[in-house]
């Protein structure tokens, strides 16, 4: 059991493992592409984000994909910015701690499954498939 009177909260590093365990475990034809994304990690997204999605509380966004769906790149636009999957520490905690019923490792595998849903233009069936939280 868990020494939870010294324990400290997960640090960004610890969100990065469990996301890139969620990366490597995505089917094969996905997980290769989706390991050429960046993946960032910040406490809480930036006030650009937040406004761009109109959303006042931080804590209400725990990931975000930046980029071009795969299913609307061409080869003739220029990409002038890399994909990237942004996870935001705090707000992750604290749906974590608010749900109490499930462990950090699958929300953080659930928010990863559901931005990398944005990068590669899948349906709900196709994140269903990979992700049981979505059936």
């Amino acid at each position: 059991m868990l020494d939870w009177k010294n324990a400290e909260s997960p640090d960004a590093t610890v969100i990065e493992e469990l996301a890139r365990e969620a990366i490597a475990g995505l089917p094969p034809e996905f997980a290769g592409p989706a390991a050429q994304v960046v993946l960032r990690i910040q406490d809480f997204a930036s006030e650009e984000f937040l406004d761009e999605l109109e959303i006042d509380d931080p804590l209400e966004l725990t990931g975000l994909y930046d980029g071009v769906p795969m299913t609307e790149k061409s080869a003739s636009d220029p990409q002038h910015f890399p994909d990237t999957v942004w996870l935001f520490r705090r707000a992750i905690l604290d749906e974590w701690a608010s749900r109490g019923n499930v462990s950090l490792g699958a929300l953080v595998s659930h928010i990863v499954v559901h931005e990398f849903a944005h990068h590669f233009g899948w349906s709900d069936a196709d994140i269903a498939a990979i992700d049981r939280w979505w059936e």
